[in-house]
């Protein structure tokens, strides 16, 4: 369930009856207590299979809207739940695509299989007019490297959002769902104006410091018309924190946090042209400037722009950048470059030839010709690395880090 919100019409009339939100609450009110009483019955009776305490629902979305209202008589129950539902619409959050997925551990590890893995898989989920939202799967990973996801919950559920804290550059905002919401029901929609039209490709890293595990991901807000990068940050998936990151080298996309600090300040790869990757250090974790050029478009496949998949996996004697390049006729590709443990503006070495690319059976879609990602993990000796297709639906891919850094070094 999502707000609706009437538009209000352009007639010269008194200003109690401008707002057509106003008109549709007095055509409630004329209702008589028997025909209100029914009506309700019936929207329950057409909805309530689909959601979980829909009345609780309908009051809630009333005492959001009473403020927007013009004075009017008290409303009793019935009254109140049918305003709710006057002011609401279901939307298919993942009606158009689901795509961009990221991957961590999972914080509770617990009844894990030997030798295996609980994690947390994020996604782009893309519905009507293009709205962007973030939501969640969960999975295991075997001992061999093979990969279960968990069935997806019927329902989904949004947060309530708490706290919100006014910036120079925005909203910082704190949002938790319920206890009982299934990780799968999670979604996280737009909840600020700079998010308006949505929250895109979220990076999610697992970070260590001073033996603390957060885990943040760094996202693109999207107004309809400007970008700008973001901060989400979570210990347990069910309460989040967003926070827009300030200075110059923010104002791109695809800022990937390396998942912990070097030489004691915080590490990321960004881009900041629209072509290169640059590295970049912060003492705070929310503001970015400066940077320096690491990798350039070196080869056909990324000719005209290279990006982060993700933050950097840290291997034993170096750190692992995936990266997408983009070639001929806009097709996105995902290639891999190891940079030094010390000083990762040091480029050991680039693979020359892509990784995963899209194939011609997979390469129609919402955007054709795409493979792309925003985050693998290292289990074990494995690489895990999770992409979509044609911004259409997601896979897995699994790799030997041996095999990985062979195919880097040919």
């Amino acid at each position: 369930m999502r707000p609706f919100k009437p538009a209000t019409e352009p007639k010269d009339l008194n200003p109690t009856d401008k707002i057509r939100a106003n008109h549709i609450v007095g055509r409630v009110l004329r209702l008589e207590p028997g025909a209100a009483a029914r009506q309700l019955t019936e929207v329950l009776d057409n909805f309530e299979g689909r959601h979980r305490n829909l009345l609780e629902i309908f009051e809630i979305r009333a005492a959001e809207m009473e403020e927007a209202l013009e004075p009017h008589a008290v409303l009793n129950k019935t009254q109140r739940c049918l305003i709710g539902a006057y002011f609401l619409h279901e939307y298919s959050f993942e009606a158009s695509a689901l795509f961009n997925p990221s991957i961590v551990r999972h914080p509770d590890q617990s009844g894990t299989p030997e030798n295996g893995c609980r994690f947390i898989l994020s996604l782009r989920a893309v519905g009507e007019g293009h709205i962007s939202s973030l939501t969640f799967r969960s999975g295991t990973i075997g001992a061999d490297g093979s990969v279960a996801v968990d069935p997806a919950a019927r329902l989904a559920s949004v947060p309530k959002v708490g706290s919100r804290t006014s910036r120079a550059d925005g909203e910082d905002v704190e949002v938790t769902f319920g206890p009982d919401d299934d990780l799968s029901e999670r979604v996280i929609f737009p909840v600020t104006a700079a998010q308006a039209n949505g929250i895109e490709d979220a990076r999610f890293v697992e970070f260590t410091n001073d033996e603390r595990t957060t885990f943040y991901a760094t996202y693109t807000a999207y107004n309809g018309r400007a970008i700008r990068s973001e901060l989400l940050e979570t210990t347990d998936f069910r309460t989040f924190r967003m926070t827009p990151l300030a200075g110059q080298a923010t104002r791109n996309k695809g800022m990937a946090l390396f998942p912990r600090k070097i030489d004691g300040r915080y590490a990321m790869i960004g881009r900041q042209d629209n072509e290169n990757l640059y590295l970049i250090y912060s003492d705070d974790l929310f503001t970015w400037d400066g940077g320096r050029s690491i990798l350039q478009p070196e080869y056909p496949w990324e000719f005209v722009q290279i990006g982060s998949c993700g933050s950097p996996i840290e291997l034993d004697d170096c750190w692992l950048l995936l990266t997408h390049g983009v070639g001929p006729v806009r097709k996105y590709s995902i290639g891999a470059v190891l940079l030094d443990k010390k000083d990762p503006s040091k480029v050991l070495a680039r693979s020359r030839e892509p990784l995963v690319r899209p194939e011609p059976a997979e390469r129609a879609g919402y955007v054709p010709n795409v493979v792309y990602t925003c985050g693998a993990m290292r289990h074990g000796a494995q690489i895990i690395l999770p992409y979509a297709v044609s911004d259409t639906f997601s896979n897995f891919a699994t790799i030997k880090v041996v095999d990985l850094m062979k195919a880097i070094a040919d």
